[in-house]
């Protein structure tokens, strides 16, 4: 049988599917404009008015982690693994559609949501924060480094329920690894600098704690060394890479 390449038609399967799915819809666009807020009226009003600017950019990129952390990894993890447990992949397969076809219209699909809670995330902050215009360099960094991060996310996520092939096995891995990185990464209000040293280390290795801790720094232009970004960066997609092809191996052997 000839193999189907993805398409629109896919695509668009796809995004039904994920409209059905709660948790993408509140964990992906409410919530990180409700902790932004939050974040911003407890924390933003006790430190100093020459601080005030730096502290509420760094709670909003913090917060705009969430966006992909909660799409492309709790999300998609929750959707696809229920789909495994319930051998949807099993049947698309049969009826000539490739993994690769599949795995591709997930990505599209889930970049599409993810690109519309960006969109409703700025115009929150827009009406509800006051913060500094960020250079156009500053924000076509961060959107790309917030793209990067969602699809290795996305992969991590997709390999697990192919490992596990269970949705509450899938989805208890993937909220503890959820709320490990966001203690890690500094995203529930303790820095990484507060960690203890040996967890310091292992924060070094995830792009986000870059992101959630740097990118402030050059939010309204500047320079920046990029090199341990991109490091953690490509430390991050391997594991997504070695994940997918373990998944695969075992696939292939069941």
């Amino acid at each position: 049988m000839k193999q189907k390449r993805c398409n629109w038609k896919m695509v668009l399967y796809e995004l039904r599917n994920i409209n059905g799915n709660f948790m993408t819809h509140f964990f992906g666009i409410v919530f990180p404009s409700m902790m932004t807020l939050i974040f911003s009226k407890t924390i933003g009003i006790q430190v100093p008015e020459a601080a005030r600017d730096q502290v509420l950019v760094s709670i909003v990129l913090s917060m705009s982690l969430v966006i992909p952390m909660s799409i492309m990894f709790i999300g998609y993890g929750a959707l696809y693994s229920q789909e495994v447990e319930h051998e949807v992949p099993l049947r698309m397969r049969l009826f000539g559609f490739h993994e690769r076809s599949l795995l591709a219209a997930k990505i599209i699909a889930h970049m599409i949501l993810m690109t519309a809670a960006f969109v409703i995330f700025a115009v929150f902050q827009m009406i509800t924060m006051d913060i500094p215009k960020p250079a156009a360099s500053s924000l076509i960094c961060l959107l790309v480094s917030l793209y990067l991060i969602g699809i290795i996310l996305l992969v991590i996520a997709h390999s697990l329920a192919d490992i596990f092939r269970k949705f509450g096995i899938t989805f208890g891995i993937t909220m503890s690894i959820y709320f490990l990185l966001m203690v890690l990464t500094g995203m529930m209000g303790i820095s990484t600098e507060q960690l203890p040293k040996a967890l310091q280390k292992v924060a070094a290795t995830l792009p986000m704690t870059y992101v959630s801790n740097d990118f402030a720094d050059f939010w309204t232009g500047g320079s920046y060394n990029f090199m341990p970004f991109i490091q953690s960066l490509l430390f991050f997609g391997a594991i997504a890479g070695i994940l997918l092809m373990y998944a695969q191996y075992r696939n292939r052997r069941t």
